[in-house]
């Protein structure tokens, strides 16, 4: 699927150039596809240079986790729970703490932290792939529910709004929340059916209530405060929870005697090699993304949304929205272009803003997600994952869609 949506992407970009030229004399849109194709290769190269400083940084800190002993730990506790949903993952297996030290930073909104741990989670997982070229069935799963993760507190999205000047930055938590909740139970289940993961398997079951629960109960906590505190107390916990984190790792390393100063050099080494083998992955799809965007399409398919609307007597508000739905499977910064530029000509508190962030929050960039992960360990066939993770990522944009006309109030 993969192949086809590549190769989609540059040709429909073409014929929409070429009608122009046929039809309107203009050869603008043949300009702004060769200008794409040139700033996007060059984004790809400063992507993945701009992550080496954070690979080296967190992958010495991954060693010293591995080293103290406290990797071993986290995967003895979770297995149980590893032999019930990733079964060709042995229980034993360094990438069981990777994997959730990697949904931990991303549940908490650290983006710089979750990254480097994904990647290095790949690539513990793909030691035990026997199919090399081709992703596991451990794999698949790690990416849908990376690429759909649950973000509790959308810190980024809170910041944005506060800058244009909305009324209540954070007044999306709760729907993006819900929303980005539908888009990840979707993914898994789509996984779990495909995979034959028992659902009613007791394990998994108090797991999931557990999370469950521990959402109801943050976003409660979350809530208590007041609007005018939640933007500084949600930056705050972020950076408190990221410190500390570092500081314990530390701290345990001192304890076992490691040399702490060795040990992450060792691991802080690997990032340079990590960072640079992403490079072709990320060029061959941001080059893509960035032809189909300049093609000018999405902003056709928008208009023919707000028409059909108009057609059938529904309510078009949401397609001023849609360019922010369209752009978030592609690129992240795309994305949040769309959401910024909603809010400007629209307004910061306007529906269609509100109804922007939080489709900007409901699931993760999924083809960056998924040409970083699968890149770095050099996977060329996906099987089903990316027809999976654009179905996840539909249903997370129309619960956005569904609960921002449930939720706003102005």
């Amino acid at each position: 699927m993969i192949n086809i949506l590549w190769a989609g992407m540059f040709l429909i970009a073409i014929v929409v150039a070429l009608y122009d030229l046929i039809f309107t004399q203009s050869a603008e849109t043949f300009n702004q596809i060769t200008q794409a194709i040139f700033k996007n290769t060059q984004t790809a190269v400063d992507v993945s240079l701009g992550l080496i400083g954070i690979l080296c940084f967190w992958l010495g800190v991954l060693r010293l986790i591995e080293e103290s002993g406290l990797a071993d730990k986290i995967a003895k506790k979770l297995s149980p729970l590893f032999r019930v949903i990733m079964k060709d993952v042995p229980e034993n297996s360094p990438a069981i703490s990777t994997v959730v030290l990697n949904m931990a930073a991303n549940f908490l909104g650290l983006d710089n932290a979750a990254t480097p741990m994904g990647l290095k989670a790949m690539e513990q997982l793909q030691k035990h792939n026997k199919q090399k070229d081709t992703a596991s069935d451990a794999e698949i799963l790690f990416m849908i529910l990376n690429a759909s993760s649950v973000t509790l507190i959308p810190i980024t999205i809170f910041m944005y709004r506060a800058q244009m000047g909305a009324t209540n930055p954070s007044e999306v938590f709760i729907p993006i929340l819900l929303a980005t909740s539908v888009s990840t139970i979707t993914g898994f289940l789509l996984v779990a059916i495909k995979q034959r993961i028992n659902l009613l398997h007791p394990i998994l079951l108090k797991w999931v209530g557990g999370f469950l629960f521990l959402i109801i109960g943050l976003t409660a906590i979350f809530y208590a405060i007041s609007p005018e505190k939640r933007l500084v107390v949600s930056s705050a916990l972020g950076n408190i929870i990221l410190i500390m984190l570092i500081g314990g790792i530390i701290a345990l390393a001192v304890k076992k005697k490691l040399a702490c100063y060795e040990v992450f050099l060792k691991g802080a080494k690997d990032g340079f090699d990590m960072a640079i083998r992403i490079i072709p992955y990320l060029l061959a799809m941001l080059v893509a993304i960035g032809v189909f965007r300049a093609s000018g399409v999405l902003d056709m398919i928008v208009d023919g949304v707000r028409f059909i609307c108009g057609k059938i007597h529904v309510d078009s508000q949401f397609a001023d929205a849609l360019s922010t739905a369209f752009m978030k499977p592609l690129s992240g910064s795309g994305a949040r272009a769309m959401m910024i530029e909603t809010m400007q000509n629209f307004g910061p508190d306007s529906f269609a803003a509100f109804t922007a962030s939080v489709i900007q929050g409901s699931t993760e960039t999924t083809f960056y997600v998924l040409t970083v992960y699968f890149g770095a360990v050099n996977i060329s066939k996906m099987r089903y994952a990316v027809k999976y993770a654009l179905i996840s990522d539909l249903a997370g944009i129309i619960a956005a869609i569904t609960l921002a006309y449930l939720f706003y109030q102005h």
